[in-house]
Protein backbone atom coordinates (compact mmCIF):
# COMPACT_ATOMS: atom_id res chain seq x y z
CA UNK A 1 0.00 0.00 0.00
CA UNK A 2 1.16 3.61 -0.82
CA UNK A 3 0.68 5.88 2.00
CA UNK A 4 1.14 9.72 2.66
CA UNK A 5 1.88 10.23 6.51
CA UNK A 6 1.57 14.26 7.34
CA UNK A 7 3.47 15.33 10.55
CA UNK A 8 6.23 12.39 9.87
CA UNK A 9 8.68 14.14 11.54
CA UNK A 10 6.97 13.80 14.91
CA UNK A 11 7.20 11.96 17.78
CA UNK A 12 4.17 9.49 16.39
CA UNK A 13 4.90 10.19 12.60
CA UNK A 14 8.46 9.01 13.19
CA UNK A 15 7.30 5.49 14.76
CA UNK A 16 4.13 5.33 12.32
CA UNK A 17 6.74 5.53 9.06
CA UNK A 18 8.91 2.95 10.51
CA UNK A 19 6.06 0.23 10.63
CA UNK A 20 4.51 0.93 7.75
CA UNK A 21 7.90 0.60 5.81
CA UNK A 22 8.38 -2.35 7.69
CA UNK A 23 4.75 -3.80 6.67
CA UNK A 24 6.10 -3.80 2.95
CA UNK A 25 4.07 -0.07 2.42
CA UNK A 26 5.49 2.84 0.15
CA UNK A 27 5.68 5.23 2.47
CA UNK A 28 5.89 9.53 1.95
CA UNK A 29 6.23 11.71 4.43
CA UNK A 30 5.24 15.30 4.95
CA UNK A 31 5.97 17.63 7.30
CA UNK A 32 6.28 21.23 7.93
CA UNK A 33 10.46 21.09 8.36
CA UNK A 34 10.21 19.66 5.05
CA UNK A 35 7.85 22.61 3.30
CA UNK A 36 4.72 20.57 3.44
CA UNK A 37 2.23 22.69 5.68
CA UNK A 38 -1.01 21.53 6.34
CA UNK A 39 -2.28 25.16 6.33
CA UNK A 40 -1.28 25.39 2.72
CA UNK A 41 -4.04 24.24 0.84
CA UNK A 42 -2.54 24.59 -2.84
CA UNK A 43 0.55 23.27 -1.82
CA UNK A 44 -1.05 20.23 0.14
CA UNK A 45 -3.40 19.47 -3.01
CA UNK A 46 -0.89 19.14 -5.39
CA UNK A 47 1.69 16.79 -3.13
CA UNK A 48 -1.73 14.44 -2.45
CA UNK A 49 -1.86 14.43 -6.59
CA UNK A 50 1.37 14.21 -7.28
CA UNK A 51 1.98 11.17 -4.80
CA UNK A 52 -1.58 9.53 -5.51
CA UNK A 53 -1.80 7.62 -2.19
CA UNK A 54 -3.89 4.92 -1.37
CA UNK A 55 -3.79 5.95 2.06
CA UNK A 56 -3.53 8.95 3.95
CA UNK A 57 -2.48 9.08 7.67
CA UNK A 58 -3.00 12.73 9.04
CA UNK A 59 -1.32 13.35 12.38
CA UNK A 60 0.19 16.36 11.74
CA UNK A 61 -0.75 18.68 14.85
CA UNK A 62 -0.25 21.27 17.33
CA UNK A 63 -0.39 18.41 20.30
CA UNK A 64 0.36 20.17 23.56
CA UNK A 65 -2.66 20.18 25.02
CA UNK A 66 -1.09 22.97 28.30
CA UNK A 67 0.62 25.11 25.33
CA UNK A 68 -2.92 25.32 23.43
CA UNK A 69 -4.07 28.02 26.36
CA UNK A 70 -1.35 29.86 25.60
CA UNK A 71 -2.19 30.10 21.60
CA UNK A 72 -5.69 29.03 20.76
CA UNK A 73 -6.42 30.54 17.48
CA UNK A 74 -3.01 29.02 16.21
CA UNK A 75 -4.35 25.52 17.39
CA UNK A 76 -7.22 25.76 15.73
CA UNK A 77 -5.96 26.78 12.17
CA UNK A 78 -3.35 24.24 12.51
CA UNK A 79 -5.70 21.38 14.15
CA UNK A 80 -9.03 22.25 12.14
CA UNK A 81 -8.18 24.17 9.24
CA UNK A 82 -5.03 21.74 8.67
CA UNK A 83 -7.09 19.06 9.03
CA UNK A 84 -9.66 20.69 6.19
CA UNK A 85 -7.00 21.07 3.70
CA UNK A 86 -5.68 17.74 4.28
CA UNK A 87 -9.78 16.33 3.58
CA UNK A 88 -10.00 18.18 0.86
CA UNK A 89 -6.75 17.43 -1.08
CA UNK A 90 -7.80 13.68 -0.08
CA UNK A 91 -10.70 13.33 -2.06
CA UNK A 92 -9.51 16.01 -4.74
CA UNK A 93 -6.56 12.64 -4.85
CA UNK A 94 -9.16 10.02 -4.82
CA UNK A 95 -7.63 8.72 -1.51
CA UNK A 96 -8.96 5.23 -0.63
CA UNK A 97 -8.79 5.56 3.10
CA UNK A 98 -7.86 8.57 5.59
CA UNK A 99 -6.77 8.36 9.30
CA UNK A 100 -7.80 11.36 11.05
CA UNK A 101 -6.08 11.07 14.73
CA UNK A 102 -8.06 12.65 16.93
CA UNK A 103 -7.69 12.74 21.01
CA UNK A 104 -9.21 11.54 23.78
CA UNK A 105 -9.10 14.89 25.43
CA UNK A 106 -12.48 15.31 23.08
CA UNK A 107 -13.80 14.08 25.52
CA UNK A 108 -13.21 16.42 28.14
CA UNK A 109 -15.60 16.68 31.54
CA UNK A 110 -16.36 13.16 32.37
CA UNK A 111 -17.95 11.25 35.59
CA UNK A 112 -16.07 7.99 37.27
CA UNK A 113 -19.75 6.68 36.86
CA UNK A 114 -18.93 7.21 32.99
CA UNK A 115 -15.47 5.15 32.89
CA UNK A 116 -14.13 3.51 31.14
CA UNK A 117 -15.23 5.87 28.04
CA UNK A 118 -16.96 4.28 24.96
CA UNK A 119 -17.04 5.65 22.27
CA UNK A 120 -20.64 7.28 22.14
CA UNK A 121 -19.84 9.45 25.61
CA UNK A 122 -20.49 12.98 25.09
CA UNK A 123 -17.82 15.08 23.85
CA UNK A 124 -17.07 18.29 26.13
CA UNK A 125 -13.77 19.50 25.97
CA UNK A 126 -12.62 22.20 28.45
CA UNK A 127 -9.03 22.86 26.55
CA UNK A 128 -8.81 24.85 23.28
CA UNK A 129 -6.56 22.32 22.10
CA UNK A 130 -9.84 19.42 22.79
CA UNK A 131 -11.76 21.88 21.30
CA UNK A 132 -9.45 21.42 17.94
CA UNK A 133 -9.75 18.48 17.58
CA UNK A 134 -13.42 17.85 18.20
CA UNK A 135 -13.80 19.84 15.26
CA UNK A 136 -11.35 17.91 12.77
CA UNK A 137 -12.90 15.17 14.02
CA UNK A 138 -16.27 16.29 13.10
CA UNK A 139 -14.81 17.92 9.32
CA UNK A 140 -14.00 14.20 8.59
CA UNK A 141 -17.13 12.88 9.88
CA UNK A 142 -18.50 15.61 7.23
CA UNK A 143 -16.49 14.59 4.61
CA UNK A 144 -17.32 11.04 4.88
CA UNK A 145 -21.49 11.46 5.10
CA UNK A 146 -21.16 14.67 2.68
CA UNK A 147 -18.69 13.57 0.26
CA UNK A 148 -18.17 9.81 0.98
CA UNK A 149 -14.61 10.04 1.31
CA UNK A 150 -13.59 7.17 3.08
CA UNK A 151 -12.42 8.95 6.69
CA UNK A 152 -11.69 6.57 9.35
CA UNK A 153 -11.63 8.37 13.61
CA UNK A 154 -9.42 7.79 16.29
CA UNK A 155 -9.81 9.29 19.28
CA UNK A 156 -6.25 8.44 21.02
CA UNK A 157 -5.19 8.06 24.57
CA UNK A 158 -2.21 9.21 26.48
CA UNK A 159 0.96 7.18 24.65
CA UNK A 160 4.76 7.59 25.13
CA UNK A 161 7.78 6.00 24.76
CA UNK A 162 11.97 6.99 23.94
CA UNK A 163 12.08 10.26 22.13
CA UNK A 164 8.62 11.78 22.85
CA UNK A 165 9.46 15.65 24.02
CA UNK A 166 10.10 16.61 27.93
CA UNK A 167 7.02 18.86 28.31
CA UNK A 168 5.02 15.16 28.14
CA UNK A 169 4.02 13.93 31.10
CA UNK A 170 6.47 10.57 31.66
CA UNK A 171 9.23 12.10 29.43
CA UNK A 172 9.63 14.91 32.00
CA UNK A 173 9.47 12.64 34.97
CA UNK A 174 11.56 10.57 33.40
CA UNK A 175 14.59 13.56 32.62
CA UNK A 176 13.82 14.84 36.09
CA UNK A 177 14.61 11.70 37.49
CA UNK A 178 17.61 11.06 35.38
CA UNK A 179 18.78 14.95 35.86
CA UNK A 180 18.88 14.03 40.21
CA UNK A 181 20.80 11.24 38.92
CA UNK A 182 23.25 12.60 36.71
CA UNK A 183 23.62 15.82 39.37
CA UNK A 184 23.90 13.40 42.80
CA UNK A 185 20.42 15.33 44.24
CA UNK A 186 18.13 13.09 46.04
CA UNK A 187 14.77 15.60 45.44
CA UNK A 188 12.87 15.93 42.05
CA UNK A 189 10.26 18.70 41.12
CA UNK A 190 6.70 17.31 40.34
CA UNK A 191 3.33 18.00 39.47
CA UNK A 192 0.15 17.10 40.71
CA UNK A 193 0.34 13.80 41.31
CA UNK A 194 -3.41 12.40 41.19
CA UNK A 195 -4.92 12.65 38.02
CA UNK A 196 -5.13 9.19 36.50
CA UNK A 197 -4.60 8.20 33.02
CA UNK A 198 -5.07 5.82 30.32
CA UNK A 199 -1.37 4.94 28.61
CA UNK A 200 -0.56 2.92 25.49
CA UNK A 201 3.39 2.77 24.19
CA UNK A 202 3.64 4.62 20.77
CA UNK A 203 4.45 1.43 19.10
CA UNK A 204 1.09 -0.13 20.13
CA UNK A 205 -0.47 2.61 18.72
CA UNK A 206 0.93 3.04 15.26
CA UNK A 207 -0.12 -1.07 14.51
CA UNK A 208 -3.75 0.06 15.85
CA UNK A 209 -3.44 2.77 13.12
CA UNK A 210 -2.18 0.29 10.61
CA UNK A 211 -4.81 -2.23 10.83
CA UNK A 212 -7.62 0.33 11.13
CA UNK A 213 -6.90 2.02 8.03
CA UNK A 214 -6.71 -1.97 6.82
CA UNK A 215 -9.94 -3.24 8.53
CA UNK A 216 -11.77 -0.32 10.27
CA UNK A 217 -14.74 1.14 8.59
CA UNK A 218 -14.65 4.22 7.12
CA UNK A 219 -17.14 7.07 9.07
CA UNK A 220 -16.84 4.95 12.37
CA UNK A 221 -14.95 6.33 15.29
CA UNK A 222 -12.11 3.98 17.40
CA UNK A 223 -10.69 4.88 20.58
CA UNK A 224 -6.89 3.80 21.28
CA UNK A 225 -5.99 2.91 24.52
CA UNK A 226 -5.25 0.26 27.30
CA UNK A 227 -8.23 0.13 28.98
CA UNK A 228 -6.20 0.55 32.11
CA UNK A 229 -5.95 3.66 34.12
CA UNK A 230 -2.63 4.61 36.16
CA UNK A 231 -2.44 7.23 38.99
CA UNK A 232 0.45 10.01 37.78
CA UNK A 233 2.06 8.88 41.43
CA UNK A 234 2.30 5.18 40.28
CA UNK A 235 3.97 6.30 37.24
CA UNK A 236 6.23 8.32 39.21
CA UNK A 237 6.88 5.29 41.70
CA UNK A 238 7.53 3.28 39.28
CA UNK A 239 10.10 5.45 37.39
CA UNK A 240 11.86 5.54 41.03
CA UNK A 241 12.22 2.32 41.83
CA UNK A 242 14.27 1.98 38.63
CA UNK A 243 16.45 4.95 39.94
CA UNK A 244 20.25 4.80 40.38
CA UNK A 245 19.81 5.89 44.05
CA UNK A 246 16.94 7.75 46.50
CA UNK A 247 15.04 9.88 45.09
CA UNK A 248 12.29 11.84 46.37
CA UNK A 249 9.46 14.01 44.66
CA UNK A 250 8.91 17.55 45.86
CA UNK A 251 5.74 19.30 44.55
CA UNK A 252 6.45 22.10 42.23
CA UNK A 253 2.98 24.47 41.92
CA UNK A 254 4.07 25.75 38.80
CA UNK A 255 4.47 22.59 36.98
CA UNK A 256 0.20 22.00 37.92
CA UNK A 257 -1.92 22.79 34.96
CA UNK A 258 -4.57 25.65 35.72
CA UNK A 259 -7.21 22.77 34.50
CA UNK A 260 -7.38 19.40 34.18
CA UNK A 261 -9.44 16.53 33.82
CA UNK A 262 -9.03 14.31 37.31
CA UNK A 263 -9.46 10.85 35.54
CA UNK A 264 -9.33 9.80 31.66
CA UNK A 265 -9.94 5.88 31.16
CA UNK A 266 -11.25 4.74 27.26
CA UNK A 267 -12.78 1.62 26.43
CA UNK A 268 -11.23 -0.35 23.46
CA UNK A 269 -13.36 -2.47 22.67
CA UNK A 270 -14.46 -1.59 19.31
CA UNK A 271 -10.81 -0.94 18.16
CA UNK A 272 -10.06 -5.10 19.67
CA UNK A 273 -13.64 -6.15 18.05
CA UNK A 274 -12.63 -4.69 14.14
CA UNK A 275 -9.26 -5.53 13.99
CA UNK A 276 -7.53 -7.46 16.74
CA UNK A 277 -5.95 -5.78 17.94
CA UNK A 278 -4.28 -5.84 21.66
CA UNK A 279 -1.62 -4.18 22.85
CA UNK A 280 2.04 -6.26 23.44
CA UNK A 281 4.38 -3.83 24.99
CA UNK A 282 4.08 -4.17 29.31
CA UNK A 283 4.24 -0.31 30.56
CA UNK A 284 7.38 -1.05 32.84
CA UNK A 285 9.19 -1.67 29.67
CA UNK A 286 8.14 1.44 28.39
CA UNK A 287 8.93 3.13 31.23
CA UNK A 288 12.48 1.68 31.53
CA UNK A 289 13.26 2.32 27.82
CA UNK A 290 12.18 6.12 28.17
CA UNK A 291 14.54 6.72 31.23
CA UNK A 292 17.23 5.13 29.25
CA UNK A 293 16.85 7.20 26.83
CA UNK A 294 17.10 10.47 29.01
CA UNK A 295 20.19 9.26 30.65
CA UNK A 296 21.91 8.25 27.25
CA UNK A 297 20.59 12.15 25.74
CA UNK A 298 22.04 14.22 29.34
CA UNK A 299 25.29 12.08 29.37
CA UNK A 300 24.92 10.00 32.02
CA UNK A 301 25.99 6.52 30.21
CA UNK A 302 26.66 4.27 33.39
Amino acid sequence: MKAVVTGSSGFVGRELVAHLRAAGDEVVGLDRAAGADITDSTALRDLLLQHRPQAVYHLAAVSHIGGSWSAPAQVFRVNAEGTLNVLLAASHAGVERVLVVGSADEYGIVADKDLPLGEEAPLRPITPYGASKVAAEFLGLQAFLGDGLPVIRVRSFNHTGPGQAENFLVPALARRIAVAEREGRKEAPVGSLEPVRDFLDVADVVAAYRLLVERGSPGEVYNVCSGIGRRVADIAAALLIMARHAIELVPDPTLVRPVDVPRLVGDNTRLRTATGWSPTIPFEDTLAAILTRWREDIGDRR
